[in-house]
């Protein structure tokens, strides 16, 4: 049994960048999910998501609720 991540997935949107949280068992299902979700954005960047870091500099959010 596998335990879900959470990882922020960077996109760009129509030359406007953004991110996503994303719980996935590993970062290509985090990146499969949201261009599934998204086909026309480019995926920039799949990172584990960091919690502290991400509070004290939060960043745009396109949609915190894709899974």
């Amino acid at each position: 049994m596998t335990t879900a991540l959470e990882f922020t997935v960077g996109i760009n949107v129509g030359g406007v960048r953004h991110s996503v949280n994303v719980e996935a068992e590993d970062a290509l299902i985090a990146a499969l999910r949201v261009k599934h979700e998204r086909p026309d954005a480019v995926i920039n960047y799949v990172r584990r998501r960091n919690k502290r870091g991400d509070r004290r500099h939060p960043h745009d959010s396109f949609d915190a609720t894709a899974r």
